[in-house]
């Protein structure tokens, strides 16, 4: 399946990224694509933050585009940040766990398409195109049926966000 939202300004990425925070669960993976700066890390950040913030205080979710890796243990769950931008060789992923992370954690990767065949078949791609200064078409694509859900309720939630500025 396949579904674009308009992502006016940073006010609706955040509203998608607490969508997908309420509703991703250990399992779950979202593939992040897009060129450098369309908002992959912004939106993971926002995503973790969100999680975060049921827990206690929020502290500050850097990139990890030269660590490869972060994980947060988030009580109930960890959620692993991956931005493979840097990775030199697949044979990387099964030294940082990620296999076993797609399994056990909610998994954020950027620059997925370097994971070749360890793409998770039921991830859900996100991908983020630039449409001007702060504005994005969030495109998402996925085929596992938990998706279709979330699909609907990101529907509901930023056609309310959209219409209530």
């Amino acid at each position: 399946m396949r579904r674009s939202f308009y992502l006016k300004d940073t006010t609706d990425t955040e509203s998608a990224a607490k969508c997908f925070a309420e509703l991703v669960f250990a399992g779950d993976t979202l593939l992040l694509q897009g060129v450098v700066g369309a908002g992959k890390t912004d939106f993971a950040r926002r995503l973790i933050q969100t999680r975060m913030a049921e827990f206690g205080p929020v502290e500050d979710v850097p990139s990890p585009t030269f660590t490869l890796v972060q994980s947060y243990d988030l009580r109930l769950v960890e959620i692993w940040h991956a931005d493979l931008y840097r990775l030199t060789d697949v044979d990387e992923l099964y030294e940082l766990g990620l296999e076993a992370a797609f399994e056990e954690a909610i998994c954020l990767v950027e620059w997925p398409e370097r994971l070749g065949d360890l793409v998770p078949k039921d991830a859900m791609w996100l991908r983020f195109d630039i449409t001007g200064e702060n504005s994005r078409v969030m495109h998402l694509e996925w085929t596992g049926a938990k998706w279709d859900t979330v699909a609907e309720i990101l529907k509901l939630m930023l056609h309310e966000v959209q219409t209530n500025k």
